[in-house]
């Protein structure tokens, strides 16, 4: 089978080609390049120019073809821009589901058809499925990765039916040790190599100066609330899902300045640092912006009620599941695991399907649930679903 493998430059992906060689398929490198820019990148961050050198050592020590490709203008109108929108409403967008979805599957797949392609190959840590209903037709079903340290099924909780069938995890059954442990025996470049960290393709930045090549600074406030305030108390008291799905309604009238900031927008639930207020017992944490009035709202301790909830909602145009036969009809109710960020544990949650969408009711309050975000759902080791966190 000719297989077009996304060769990044790291590790994983190395191996994943090395393996599907080994198996006998017709193995062809392809590198992306993705982004130009270095506003806001971290020094000593690895340049796509040494991911793409070490990408062609790889493919020259496996003796396959390697191709290059530019993809960075779609990457920026369906990725970047799409950052700087969500970040502009005072949402926290996941760049790395956007780009499996968007560009490796998307994108990076339309040009691997080019090179003949009959399967695309990432070095993801997930597995892909195939079973066959009563009528003949295949189904793919995406499964977590062997290694519960690096399962990476939640990056690519967007995926298609069509998409997945084209879709290989050669290193989705090994542990993360054995790849590294295989590249070395095999002598890759890439066997010692760190992961790479940061936004997708982009890398560690400077969250704020990265946003400010589209979204202006604009000093505003900070306020405290403190943890006994009674917008907690009158959510705890509820108890159905609707109100427990809603965030919490803070006013500048609730708390007390106690510094300031340069935009509402640069900032997330649940982030501690960047606030630069300091002398307290324990630290400040984010637990609320106010878009309108570029207002920040934290509180004092990794406890405090206002980083917690019990509930989120998804609007219907953003519930997707990864195999229509598994969605969900109105009045419907299931149980399921669910995480709202990578490498969360799972959360078990009651999932409730109304007109006005996905309500998701979990048995623990979950910290840092974020507008933006995703959330998937899982049946034991399979995902299947996922959609944006609207509130």
């Amino acid at each position: 089978m000719r297989v077009v493998v996304g060769l990044s430059g790291g590790v994983d992906s190395s191996v994943a080609a090395l393996l599907l060689k080994e198996q006998g398929h017709e193995v062809i490198g392809l590198f992306m390049r993705n982004w130009h820019d270095t506003t806001g990148t971290l020094e000593g961050d690895c340049p796509w120019y040494d991911d793409q050198l070490f990408a062609e050592l790889v493919a020259k020590r496996l003796d396959i073809e390697f191709h290059y490709v530019d993809l960075s203008e779609q990457y920026r109108t369906r990725v970047v821009d799409y950052m700087f929108s969500e970040y502009e409403k005072g949402r926290t967008p996941n760049p790395d589901v956007l780009c499996n979805r968007e560009i490796k599957f998307d994108v990076f797949l339309k040009e691997a058809l080019k090179l003949g392609a009959e399967r695309v190959a990432t070095g993801h840590y997930c597995r892909r499925e195939e079973w066959i209903d009563s009528q003949g037709q295949t189904h793919y079903r995406l499964l977590a990765g062997s290694d519960p340290n690096k399962d990476q099924s939640y990056f690519l909780c967007q995926l298609t039916q069509e998409q997945l069938s084209y879709a290989m995890f050669p290193i989705g059954d090994l542990l993360k040790p054995e790849v590294r442990r295989i590249a070395e025996e095999n002598k890759l470049a890439t066997a010692k190599r760190k992961d790479s960290q940061g936004i997708c393709f982009v890398g560690k930045v400077d969250l704020p100066l990265f946003l400010q090549q589209k979204l202006s600074a604009k000093e505003g406030n900070v306020h405290e609330i403190l943890p006994h305030s009674p917008r907690f108390q009158r959510t705890a008291e509820a108890n159905d899902h609707k109100t427990l799905s809603g965030p919490y309604r803070l006013t500048i009238r609730d708390g007390k300045k106690i510094g300031t900031h340069q935009g509402a927008h640069f900032y997330t639930i649940g982030q501690r640092k960047g606030l630069g207020i300091g002398g307290r017992k324990e630290s400040l944490f984010v637990i609320g912006t106010d878009i309108e009035h570029n207002a920040v709202f934290v509180g004092e301790g990794d406890n405090h009620p206002g980083l917690y909830r019990k509930a989120l909602r998804i609007i219907p145009s953003e519930i997707h599941w990864v195999d229509g036969v598994d969605a969900m009809e109105v009045g419907q109710r299931r149980v399921y695991d669910v995480r709202i960020r990578y490498r969360q544990p799972l959360q078990r949650a009651e999932l409730i399907m109304e007109e006005d969408g996905l309500y998701i009711l979990f048995d623990e309050a979950q910290r840092g649930i974020t507008a933006g975000q995703f959330a998937a759902w899982y049946d034991g080791e399979r995902l299947l679903g996922s959609g944006v966190i609207e509130r």
